[in-house]
């Protein structure tokens, strides 16, 4: 999401196991669109690691278990995340990357690989204009998460509402810029690419809704 400001990515590459750690692109929830494949290998091709992609469309992988296993990093893109769920089902991508993360396999994502891992999310996956909840994702994070929080004009208020009227679980909220990292399913840190850029603990007190915002730590310092 940000050309020229590899800090998020370069942070997700310092988490692995290996020193030049290879990283595997899910271009799935837009489709396997060739034009995203392509600004991922500009992106990746300047860092130290070694890139590659798994494309689902048109599959070439026959044994998906051997090939997520090796890899250290799993990047998925943006896009319609209920469409990534349903493929990743039918291909039983799901339980390999959930032995994969049970491994130590770094799992990141943006936008729809964010709310991929956790059981409920905030999608626009049925129309640009309807943000509505989804309720069955992955849920190897329990709760709720939103991504684009600052980036779009109706994620706050709407992940708001929805928490607030029982139709999502408490969970997080990220900016723009702004990425969680978990260890198992425990919250360890906040970091940002830019300054300014926030996360933050949405839940349901009582009859309110309460918002809490997250230390985070900027990479650019």
């Amino acid at each position: 999401m940000e050309p020229g400001n590899p800090l998020l990515d370069q942070f997700v590459l310092s988490l692995a196991r290996s020193p030049s750690p290879m990283v595997c692109f899910l271009p799935t929830a837009s489709g396997d669109a060739e034009a995203y494949v392509a600004r991922f290998y500009r992106a990746f091709a300047t860092l130290d690691c070694r890139p590659c992609d798994l494309q689902l469309f048109q599959r070439h992988v026959a044994d998906l278990e051997s090939f997520v296993l090796a890899q250290d990093v799993i990047y998925v893109g943006g896009g319609n995340t209920v469409n990534l769920l349903a493929v990743w089902r039918a291909h039983g991508l799901d339980r390999i990357l959930h032995q994969a993360w049970n491994e130590g396999v770094v799992l990141s994502g943006i936008s729809a690989g964010m709310n991929c891992w956790f059981a409920e999310s905030l999608t626009d996956s049925y129309g640009l204009d309807q943000l509505a909840p989804l309720r069955d994702g992955l849920a190897f994070l329990s709760g709720s998460c939103c991504p684009h929080y600052d980036g779009e004009v109706q994620r706050r208020p709407n992940f708001q509402r929805l928490i607030l009227s029982d139709q999502l679980a408490a969970g997080f909220a990220a900016d723009d810029g702004a990425a969680l990292l978990f260890s198992g399913e425990e919250l360890t840190e906040v970091v940002t690419s830019r300054p300014g850029a926030g996360a933050y603990r949405v839940e349901k007190i009582g009859a309110d809704v309460h918002e809490r915002r997250l230390p985070v730590r900027y990479l650019g310092s």
